[in-house]
């Protein structure tokens, strides 16, 4: 039986990830959570030497909840291709470089696929919800689509401009955020979340 939060809880974000602390708190608003982030509290940020998303959110939100004493939640996400044995994946953050320039991992992706006729991609979210006393929960989303280039749009914010889900006709850089927030890999892995573990 899964831990659950009740409305009036607060929760640690372990993420210094603006976008996402956008996203996470528009996600849980519904169920009366309060959210915080690890950057807003001063957290620092754990070195993440999983090999797979899972493994990654369990150390971002284990560290978080043993610093605040509070529960805590990490997302670690990714994009993958097909035609580069599913890379970047848990190194998408890093393609980008200390400066985050997803511009630059964009090409670096499409420069790595060259003329390659395999167009598959897709982003996954793990999700760890942790408590100070080591308990952890993991839940996961995966969406499917195609990578395409030149990227188009100005929403959305890593590699979500190059990416076309299956049955959009815009890349996450195009539709609007609510949509995406609605069907995105997160929202998938959240709902999740919040059938086990939350209200």
């Amino acid at each position: 039986m899964a831990r659950r939060l009740h409305p009036g809880s607060r929760l640690v974000l372990a993420s210094h990830n603006p976008g996402k602390l956008v996203e996470i708190r528009a996600l849980v608003a519904p169920h009366g959570i309060d959210v915080v982030s690890a950057g807003e509290l001063g957290l620092p940020e754990p070195e993440e030497p999983a090999p797979d998303f899972a493994g990654n959110a369990r150390i971002k939100a284990l560290a978080s909840a043993t610093a605040s004493g509070l529960p805590a939640l990490a997302d670690d996400s990714g994009f993958c291709v097909a035609a580069l044995g599913g890379a970047p994946g848990v190194l998408s953050a890093r393609w980008a470089g200390p400066a985050k320039d997803f511009g630059a991992a964009m090409v670096r992706v499409n420069d790595a696929m060259g003329d390659a006729a395999d167009r598959r991609a897709w982003f996954v979210s793990a999700l760890c919800l942790a408590w100070p006393d080591g308990h952890t929960e993991v839940f996961e989303g995966r969406v499917d689509g195609v990578c395409v280039w030149p990227p188009r749009g100005t929403a959305g914010f890593g590699y979500d401009p190059m990416f076309l889900a299956v049955g959009e006709t815009g890349t996450y850089g195009e539709i609007p955020s609510a949509r995406k927030q609605a069907t995105s890999h997160r929202a998938r892995a959240f709902a999740l979340l919040m059938a086990a573990c939350f209200g």
